[in-house]
């Protein structure tokens, strides 16, 4: 029936006589006498059936099979699904039974078993020393504050990923195992930057800090039974302090001013040193042959002077005479020579500048005539005339 319907309420059965809309009252009064009957209870103020007479209770057989029906549901109810990469965790009264594997499985239903599934291949982060609000990056500045073995302050910023490796301890050994993983972490770094210098945690030493700190955390976790695997430690940021930022930068940037001069004198002496390496052995070399040539001059001269002296000792004056020419010979062929005989009859005196005729004619130089210089003016004599055989023995003398 229709609510637009201008009749309704006003027929029989549940409003009575007034023609007005139904009772609650006797609505609930109707519900609560069907539930007495099904229970097998009667009606406090009115009878079961309008006669007067209570209606006979459930049969036994009913309620057998009312209690069959709760407990194949009670049964049912520990039926539970565990999802790949999950594990489940069965407590019996409270206390730790078993670890599940994925799968459909059934555990003895409330209150005797319960099963927590955890969660394993979620990977955890936690980060320590700022905070990434959507679009923000806050700094913790209570975090991020840390103090060197060379008692210099620095700020960290680094992020841990971890996941789960033993369900029962993460479940059961602690009570916040997420947060206990934040405290070791930070334990674990001022632990590892209170043993590195300042210039080692801020450039070379960012990889080797990261790593330690990794395990050390393992190490901690393992003993406090938290079920928790560290998987990778991540340095975000390792700067010094904002207010000392700017005297930091100066510091830095003499650092390098100081490495570039002392690059540049080793290039320097990388260029000057084996210079000077290689002058000193050529001049040792140059030294060694001057030495093995004065030597052997001296021996030869020896090894002449006692053959000389042999020679000598058998004939004396032919060895003099060998001698004197050699000496001559050595002295006078080096030097310009001008042979004039005196002993001839004649009184003019003709002079030729041989010297600078021969300095005139070098290599290649075509011969020229040689002038003459006239003497100075005398009366002409005769020719006279000269014996060559006394001009050789003259000559003779003369060199002797």
């Amino acid at each position: 029936m229709s609510l637009n319907d201008p009749q309704w309420g006003k027929r029989g059965g549940g409003g009575g006589g007034s023609g007005g809309p139904p009772d609650l009252d006797e609505i609930w009064r109707n519900v609560n006498r069907r539930l007495s009957n099904l229970l097998g209870r009667r009606g406090s103020n009115e009878p079961d059936d309008g006669t007067g007479r209570p209606r006979p209770s459930m049969p036994v057989g009913s309620a057998a099979v009312v209690a069959l029906l709760v407990v194949v549901i009670w049964f049912a109810s520990g039926f539970y699904i565990v999802d790949e990469g999950r594990r489940g965790v069965v407590t019996r009264f409270g206390k730790y039974t078993e670890t599940t594997q994925p799968g459909p499985r059934w555990h003895l239903p409330f209150p005797i078993e319960a099963v927590d599934v955890v969660d394993f291949s979620q990977v955890k982060t936690i980060e320590v020393g700022y905070r990434n609000v959507p679009g923000v990056r806050t700094k913790v500045e209570r975090e991020a504050v840390m103090i060197t073995e060379d008692e210099n302050i620095i700020d960290i910023q680094f992020a841990v990923q971890y996941n789960l490796k033993s369900a029962e301890d993460y479940v059961f050994s602690n009570r916040r195992p997420d947060l206990m993983v934040s405290f070791v972490a930070e334990t674990a770094i001022r632990e590892v930057i209170g043993k590195s210098k300042m210039d080692f945690a801020l450039y070379e030493g960012r990889e080797q800090i990261a790593k330690q700190t990794e395990q050390l955390m393992q190490q901690m976790l393992d003993r406090y039974r938290t079920g928790v695997f560290v998987q990778k430690v991540t340095l975000q940021n390792v700067l010094p302090p904002d207010k000392v930022q700017a005297a930091f930068d100066d510091a830095q940037k003499a650092g390098q001013d100081r490495e570039r001069l002392k690059n540049e004198g080793q290039a320097y002496a990388n260029e000057v040193v084996p210079r000077a390496r290689g002058m000193a052995s050529r001049l040792l070399e140059e030294a060694n042959g001057y030495n093995s040539e004065v030597v052997q001059k001296a021996e030869g001269d020896a090894s002449r002077f006692r053959s000389v002296l042999g020679e000598y000792q058998k004939a004396p004056s032919v060895t003099r005479d060998r001698l004197y020419l050699d000496m001559m010979q050595s002295v006078i062929g080096s030097s310009p020579k001008i042979i004039v005989d005196q002993r001839s009859g004649s009184g003019s005196l003709l002079y030729l500048p041989l010297d600078k005729l021969m300095q005139q004619a070098g290599p290649g130089a075509p011969p020229t005539a040689p002038e003459a210089t006239p003497p100075p003016t005398r009366a002409p004599e005769p020719p006279a005339t000269v014996d060559p055989a006394r001009s050789r023995e003259s000559l003779r003398n003369r060199e002797r």
